[in-house]
């Protein structure tokens, strides 16, 4: 960056974008309770919800990996922005101008290279869709949509475009933009010619793919004409913004309806997602010149939340190919704490030819749950073997009960063995029912992919982790069962989330009266961001001077974590108030107390039998005060303070 961006202008973009608008861009996200929200952590896998948001503080902190910070912290982590890439971001999307404190205001050769990439891939949409829109040569294009019965319409709402047939039309235009070449190839809008860069995409048809928050990254171009002797589709090579294994094609479209149906339907392709939202389906995705795998499983359990209740559907073309596709996303079924279903058209029509020939109302059809992903991979491994013969039975229950022995829940895994008994032609049930019981109790012996009996949720519903009573602290190992501890970090919770509170009592306590490090590098930070009063007149401001005070990312974490995990109120306590913070207060208090009438006690003792006289009627005189001082806590509380 040529300049630093003013500190006002990063405070307002702050200001101006509630931090769960922008986390739930990419995750779902449900009532936490205390005015906070939780959900799948984006960062690392989980089963039960450790991620929580506090809108009050524009604070977000996982309880299972330690990640947390502001909304310029997440947008950072979870689309990999420099500081700078990610307030010119939120502040486009806030409609603020940024200055900068040595070069006036931001000329486009100061933005981070993400955030022209994905500026440059903004505008190549743009001017793809207009040339759709009004160019003669676009004839083609325009045909092949009407074809499959995309009107102008349906090509705007996604954004479909054409890119010309020339050598360098597109990069032309992004030069005249301000877009150097070195951006236009790192982009993958353009690509080395023999002198210079040239068109990447020429004479296709044009899909944006856009990640979970909106933004164009790459194109899918279909082949329109017979003369291209390249690939049927051609997508953008990987990059820095583009990774075809992290992205799902109409995820931004969907993203609401998946969370909030608990349901999300998997096609293979760019005009299937299509046909699927024009016929009602608005769950509908489809991934990107890849096969279905555990990076897109992630982005969609975000969405899903992992109830037992969620459903995924697959739809796959009926010809080998699209079986072969089937089995690959059962191998990451397991994955998924929602159930998996797979949906084949009975003549093996996918979603855009079915809408063509049948209407909406088929695909919607279509789309409905099923065959269990499981069966269909059962199915697949069965046809293959000669079931007429001891061997061919024995040899199709060696491949099909590991399959069996995969399934989460024990009661279901029980009963598909008993079918797979039956569409072997084994007589013997239980012997089918005790090998899959057997492979399943070895996957657990090796930690593989078997849940334990106990893991498995009552009354057919998919495994869950077990959620812990109270999330584990950040930081050193505490023990929260150590009234010391715990009560220390109530303090300081309240402190930091309610310092009215607390204040101005909270700020005359020393470092030293918090006996756990990690909480006394807290208070210190606390003390250096101008005490928990000044959070009185500004919070969110004051929390962020908190976190800037933190010596490390450690104790960064802590602090956020503190501020963002719900208060902890006693058996009968129904509010937090000043009687409740009071009570924290004096309990600390108390505590410093009774250990320094340890430590001048033990002195006194030592003083009494060799020691100078007027230092020891000092020393006693200092006991008598602090004991008097801790019987005026004892008896009147806050009060005493």
């Amino acid at each position: 960056m040529a300049g630093r961006i003013n500190d006002e202008d990063v405070k307002a973009v702050r200001d101006a974008v509630p931090i769960d608008a922008v986390v739930s861009e990419y995750l779902q996200l449900r009532n936490a309770g205390g005015g906070n929200l939780k959900g799948l952590c984006p960062f690392h896998d989980e089963k039960s919800p450790s991620f929580q948001v506090s809108p009050s503080k524009g604070l977000f902190h996982c309880f299972g990996c330690q990640e947390g910070g502001d909304t310029l912290t997440f947008v950072m982590k979870i689309d990999h922005l420099s500081f700078s890439e990610a307030v010119e971001r939120l502040a486009g999307q806030a409609g603020i101008t940024l200055r900068y404190e040595e070069g006036g205001y931001n000329p486009s050769h100061q933005r981070g290279e993400r955030i022209r990439l994905v500026e440059a891939h903004k505008v190549a949409a743009e001017w793809y869709a207009e040339q759709l829109a009004t160019s003669p040569e676009a004839d083609t294009g325009r045909a092949f949509l009407a074809d499959r019965g995309f009107d102008q319409a349906a090509a705007v709402h996604f954004g479909v475009g054409y890119s010309p047939q020339g050598w360098d039309h597109l990069t032309r235009f992004l030069r005249g933009k301000g877009f150097s070449d070195k951006e236009l190839l790192l982009s993958g809008l353009s690509q080395e010619g023999r002198r210079g860069p040239i068109d990447r995409f020429r004479g296709r048809l044009m899909w944006p793919i856009r990640d979970i928050g909106g933004e164009v990254v790459g194109f899918g171009a279909r082949k329109l004409y017979e003369a291209d002797t390249g690939p049927k589709y051609l997508n953008t090579p990987e990059t820095a913004i583009y990774k075809k294994s992290q992205v799902l094609y109409g995820i931004d479209l969907a993203k609401k309806d998946i969370a909030k149906s608990s349901r999300a339907v998997v096609v293979e392709g760019y005009t299937d997602v299509m046909a699927c939202h024009l016929a009602g389906v608005t769950t509908a995705i489809a991934t990107c010149g890849t096969a279905f795998g555990g990076d897109h499983i992630k982005i969609l359990r975000r969405l899903l939340m992992d109830n037992g209740s969620a459903r995924v559907i697959f739809t796959f073309d009926g010809d080998a190919a699209g079986q072969k596709a089937a089995l690959r996303a059962f191998e990451d079924d397991q994955k998924f704490a929602a159930e998996t279903y797979i949906a084949i058209a009975p003549d093996g029509m996918d979603p855009c030819d079915l809408r063509l020939a049948k209407g909406d109302e088929a695909v919607a059809d279509l789309v409905e749950p099923r065959t269990p992903l499981f069966e269909f991979a059962l199915r697949q491994i069965v046809v293959r073997y000669d079931l007429d013969t001891p061997a061919g039975r024995a040899a199709a229950l060696d491949e099909a009960a590991p399959i069996v022995a995969r399934i989460k829940n024990s009661g279901a895994q029980h009963e598909v063995a008993v079918q797979l008994a039956g569409m072997l032609g084994i007589l013997d049930t239980q012997f089918v029912v005790k090998r899959v019981a057997q492979l399943a109790r070895w996957a657990r012996e090796r930690g593989g992919k078997g849940p334990a009996p106990d893991r498995q949720q009552r009354g057919g519903g998919r495994q869950h982790a077990s959620v812990p009573d109270r999330p584990a602290p950040g930081g050193p190992a505490l023990n929260l069962r150590n009234p010391v501890f715990a009560t220390e970090r109530e303090l300081l919770k309240l402190a930091l989330q309610r310092p009215e509170l607390v204040s101005p009592a909270f700020d005359a306590y020393g470092v030293d009266e918090f006996t756990a490090p990690p909480y006394a590098a807290v208070r210190q930070a606390i003390l250096d961001a101008g005490g928990a009063e000044y959070g009185t007149q500004d919070p969110q401001e004051y929390l962020i001077r908190v976190r800037e005070a933190a010596p490390d990312d450690t104790v960064r974490a802590t602090v956020t974590e503190l501020a963002v995990e719900a208060i902890m109120l006693h058996r009968g306590v129904k509010e937090v108030d000043e009687t409740y913070a009071g009570a924290q207060l004096v309990t600390v208090r108390r505590r410093a107390v009774e250990r320094r009438i340890r430590d001048v006690a033990s002195r006194l003792t030592r003083l009494s039998t060799h020691g100078d006289p007027s230092e020891l009627a000092a020393v006693q005189n200092e006991l008598w005060v602090l004991q008097q001082y801790d019987q005026a806590l004892r008896e009147h509380g806050a009060a005493a303070l």
